[in-house]
């Protein structure tokens, strides 16, 4: 019936919709599906004929513009006579197409239906069909680009390799139409990549700025121009070898338009910190890399949303940790401050700069074993001083209180006293600006719970920093105890009390003969007093007063929706006395009795806490010199429910 439909391209598409219904159901019939491709090839000159060409002329079509629509009915038949074919059968239907003239049609079908393997190995077969293929009908370019999506796919033999891409190349570069070559061109690029060296990749990307900046036609084809950058460094992943290729940058510039030029960028980034396995410290790589980055990080607006940001900051943090200039310590922290320069809108590249640099300074103090020469010396107060003017210029208020802590520790450690000091006072002074509630992850929280860890860890730093000669004894202690105080805490929170209690633990670590920690070179208090009785006297008065802020709260807790609390923090405050305080003490020992009683006054006390923390005292009094907790273990009744 098909053989009775007289206009070619109606034919062709009913042979096409055969095919698809006769896979579908009698795939085991195939034989008639190729008799049914044969069929099509004895048909296929009529396109050629005097009737078809006339019908062109009174429809006021072009031969160019009407043989492509051939192409998807051909292109669906060709897969499914090819379809799991052996390589006979395959044979066999390209020498039938190879008999019938001017089969630019046929061909371009046969390229795109038939297995990647089968025509690459055939490549130089190809090109010679090709070269004989009329240009009026269908345009040789269209020929090469299916012939290049093929060995992008399979490898053609070795030996020819060389003269394929010469023979494609010659009719690639004399295409007149930008879109048309950049099509091809496209696809050509990646065959050379996998198949040569970076010296026909230039080659090839100085052909394609060539044709495509006059008239700046690369404005029309950004995708192609994408499509190039993404299969070029897909294939050069040393990015020493990539950046000596002398017109990939060059090409880049190509790239006018800012939201084309930012993902091309963000691409090559991608790619750089997938597959750089060792830090570099090579000036082609760092200074082209530079620029990448500084491309993407310029594109930051207003508008620019969070999510963005933070891959941008990804990236851009990815290069600088893969920069390195080994013991070359005063390079690498020139390279931050430029780094800081350039990248200054983006708060996650600033933070790892800080960190990146405090590092830098912790090295150098590796290096030296703690003993600073007075180059080094001069080094690391640098270091410090990065740090110090950098940290101002962020804006999350727990970022800035961590990196103060974390920067004046590592100075403490490089013994930079006074610049640690300077950080502690800039960390104190910025706690009372701290908000009720911040945002995390786009939610509102509020910010006690972090502030209480926080000055939990700042506690632990301050037992090793020595007094300055002229601040007084504890000058940070009092300086931070005046700011909680100051500080307008929550009614319904117990955070406060939870602080003075480890401001407790603190100035309990400090009244003893010998820290339990120190820095190397660094002289604590318990060096510098040596157990003095003046500073243990203004220590104890510091504990006085804390313990009566403690006390104060705690009768404030004596309402009923209040008592649990009331119960918590009293148990509490007992364990803490129990764990740091001399209870040899009377005083001490009779407020540890009445805070038991406390706990357990109104019935909301855990009996089970009460039970084991009672079975721990008695326990330790067994130890030698702590005989006074039996006595206390006698004094401490266990309430019943009832």
């Amino acid at each position: 019936m098909i053989r009775g439909i007289g206009d070619p391209l109606v034919s062709v598409y009913a042979r096409a919709y055969l095919c698809r219904v006769g896979m579908e159901v009698a795939p085991h019939l195939k034989e008639s599906l190729n008799k049914n491709f044969f069929d099509f090839l004895l048909t296929f000159k009529q396109i050629h004929g005097d009737t078809v060409q006339n019908q062109l002329v009174v429809q006021g079509v072009e031969l160019p513009s009407y043989l492509p629509l051939y192409s998807p009915a051909m292109d669906w038949i060709f897969q499914c006579i090819s379809y799991h074919a052996p390589e006979a059968l395959l044979t066999e239907m390209m020498e039938r197409c190879k008999k019938l003239g001017n089969n630019a049609l046929l061909l371009n079908s046969v390229m795109s239906a038939f297995r990647a393997e089968f025509i690459a190995t055939r490549s130089m077969d190809f090109i010679g069909m090709i070269k004989e293929c009329d240009e009026s009908g269908f345009p040789k370019h269209l020929l090469f680009r299916s012939l290049g999506l093929n060995l992008a796919l399979a490898d053609p033999p070795e030996g020819d390799r060389l003269q394929i891409l010469n023979e494609a190349w010659k009719v690639i570069t004399k295409l007149k139409n930008p879109q048309d070559y950049i099509n091809c061109a496209e696809v050509w690029v990646e065959y050379t990549c996998k198949h040569f060296t970076k010296r026909e990749v230039n080659t090839v990307l100085a052909d394609v700025i060539k044709h495509m900046t006059p008239d700046r036609a690369f404005e029309d084809s950004y995708p192609q121009l994408q499509s190039i950058i993404k299969k070029v460094i897909a294939h050069f992943h040393d990015f020493s070898v990539l950046f000596s290729v002398e017109k990939f940058l060059p090409f880049l510039d190509m790239f006018q338009k800012e939201s084309v030029r930012v993902e091309v960028c963000k691409c090559i980034m991608e790619v750089f910190i997938k597959h750089q396995q060792e830090p570099t410290k090579d000036p082609v790589i760092l200074n082209a890399l530079l620029h990448v980055c500084k491309t993407t990080h310029d594109s930051v607006n207003a508008l620019t949303l969070e999510d963005e940001k933070r891959t941008l900051a990804y990236l851009i943090n990815g290069f600088i940790k893969m920069v390195s200039f080994g013991r070359d310590f005063e390079q690498q922290l020139s390279f931050y401050v430029e780094a800081r320069s350039m990248f200054c809108n983006l708060e996650p590249v600033l933070v790892q700069l800080i960190h990146s640099v405090n590092r830098l300074a912790m090295e150098t103090r590796k290096v030296m074993k703690g003993n600073h020469s007075r180059k080094t010396a001069a080094f690391v107060r640098a270091c410090v001083a990065y740090c110090f003017i950098t940290i101002p210029s962020l804006v999350g208020i727990f970022t800035r209180l961590n990196l103060y802590l974390h920067s004046g520790q590592v100075a403490l450690a490089n013994q930079c006293l006074s610049q640690a000091d300077a950080f502690f006072k800039a960390a104190i002074s910025l706690i009372p600006e701290v908000p009720k509630m911040i945002n995390i992850d786009g939610k509102m929280r509020p910010s006690e719970s972090f502030l209480l860890e926080f000055l939990c860890n700042f506690f632990s730093t301050l037992l090793i920093v020595p007094d300055h000669p002229e601040h007084g004894v504890l000058f940070l202690v009092r300086e931070l105890l005046n700011v909680i105080q100051d500080y307008t805490w929550e009614d319904s929170s117990d955070d406060k009390i939870r602080i003075y209690t480890c401001v407790l633990h603190l100035l309990s670590a400090m009244s003893q003969e010998t820290y339990l920690y120190h820095i190397d070179k660094v002289d604590s208090n318990d060096s510098l007093y040596g157990g003095d009785s003046k500073f243990l006297a203004e220590n104890n008065k510091l504990c006085e007063t804390v313990m009566a802020q403690i006390l104060e709260h705690l009768k404030t807790l004596a309402k009923d929706e209040a008592l649990k609390r009331q119960s918590s923090l009293g148990l509490s405050f007992f364990n803490s006395i129990l764990a740091h305080g001399d209870l040899r003490n009377n005083r001490l020992n009779q407020l540890s009795v009445n805070l038991w009683h406390l706990a357990q006054r109104h019935g909301c006390a855990d009996t089970r806490t009460m039970v084991k923390t009672l079975e721990y005292i008695k326990k330790r009094s067994k130890q030698p010199d702590m005989g006074h907790l039996t006595e206390l273990a006698l004094r401490l009744p266990l309430q019943t429910r009832t």
